[in-house]
């Protein structure tokens, strides 16, 4: 399977995407040459991460039946300091809010999404550190 993405240039350092009928815009800080009139390229990478994992998670989590109040993920990265720079660590942290959550149902989801499901973690993982936690708020 082939995918495909055209990204085009909309002057100085700002860029934009039509992915699937939404539009995304790319640009740099001001100084840098930008206007900011969108997000960085590599932060897109924690939330691509985010994202994949957590509708791997939630996903597993329904066909569970276990029931969470609130989900949110939050993903931390080391940025190397030598050019060119790149993230060296990410460490996902899931947190989970509700009432006597099962914990060994939430790892095994956390862990398959992890360790199965994710592509976009199969990928990091040949580049960087990739790490977890699992916090559960009542």
């Amino acid at each position: 399977m082939k995918s495909t993405l055209d990204l085009n240039w909309t002057g100085k350092m700002s860029f934009e995407a039509d992915m699937g009928g939404h539009k995304v815009v790319l640009d740099a800080d001001p100084s840098v040459g930008g206007d900011d009139k969108g997000v960085r390229p590599k932060p897109l990478m924690l939330l691509s991460l985010a994202g994949c994992t957590g509708m791997d998670v939630v996903s597993i989590l329904r066909k569970m039946r276990v029931e969470v109040e609130d989900f949110k993920i939050r993903v931390e990265a080391d940025m190397t300091e030598e050019h060119p720079k790149h993230y060296s660590h990410m460490h996902v942290i899931y947190i989970f809010k509700g009432k006597n959550l099962p914990m060994d149902k939430i790892e095994k989801a956390v862990n398959l999404s992890d360790e199965k499901y994710c592509g976009v973690s199969a990928v990091y993982r040949k580049a960087l550190k990739l790490t977890h936690e699992i916090r559960i708020e009542e």
